[in-house]
């Protein structure tokens, strides 16, 4: 019983397992999303998107901007009037997590400013707003797991 444990120390050993120390690599098992895409004519998957409707974003109407040096900014009090980058009656934008999706006016409800959304702006120019790294994702579909 002794020479049966001591073969097994043995060959527990670095010398005798020479693949001991490195990582084991097993596929990766995603769960079933159950419909997430549907099928539509031509082949291509058509998004679910009752899987991200009760995502929240921050929807945010941008009057306009203007650069500062610091000491302009330190320089601020009330009654100052700072100029900013919109003409008057211009658009404003509509933006959601930071990126523009619309243009649109003011408007008065109740008692509450509000936005009259005037135009959305084209799929393809979010696309292009977000830098040339998403318009190569956006052509070009994802590599398989397994092939390069």
């Amino acid at each position: 019983m002794a020479d049966d444990e001591a073969e097994e120390v043995a060959d527990d050993s670095p010398d005798s397992n020479p693949n001991q120390g490195e990582d084991q690599v097993a596929p990766a098992e995603f769960p079933d999303l159950g419909g997430a895409g549907e099928v539509v004519s031509g082949g291509s998957a058509k998004p679910n998107l009752d899987l991200i409707r009760d995502i929240q974003v921050t929807l945010t109407v941008e009057l306009g901007r203007t650069d500062m040096v610091i000491e302009e900014v330190m320089g601020l009090t009330p009654g100052k009037v700072v100029e900013l980058d919109k003409l008057a009656g211009e658009p404003l934008d509509v933006l959601v997590n930071g990126k523009l999706l619309a243009k649109g006016e003011v408007v008065v409800v109740d008692e509450n400013f509000g936005i009259r959304i005037t135009s959305i702006v084209d799929p393809r120019a979010r696309v292009q707003a977000l830098g040339p790294d998403a318009e190569a994702a956006e052509a070009e579909p994802p590599a398989e797991a397994g092939g390069q």
